[in-house]
């Protein structure tokens, strides 16, 4: 929606697999091939940091 793309069209599926292929490896914990915005990167330690549980020394 933000792009414009319909994710229901056989391009915007392409596109966001094209997406997910650059951001799932970082979100796994390798280093990013290319850096990613602000947000992103923002937006993916957040998710790692749900992954690892309350118990990772957030109080």
């Amino acid at each position: 929606m933000i792009w414009g793309v319909n994710s229901f069209d056989q391009w915007g599926v392409e596109f966001g697999k094209q997406l997910a292929a650059r951001i799932l490896p970082a979100l796994r914990g390798a280093p990013a091939a290319r850096p990613h915005d602000s947000s992103t990167t923002a937006l993916m330690a957040y998710c790692r940091a749900l992954r690892r549980g309350p118990t990772s020394g957030r109080q």
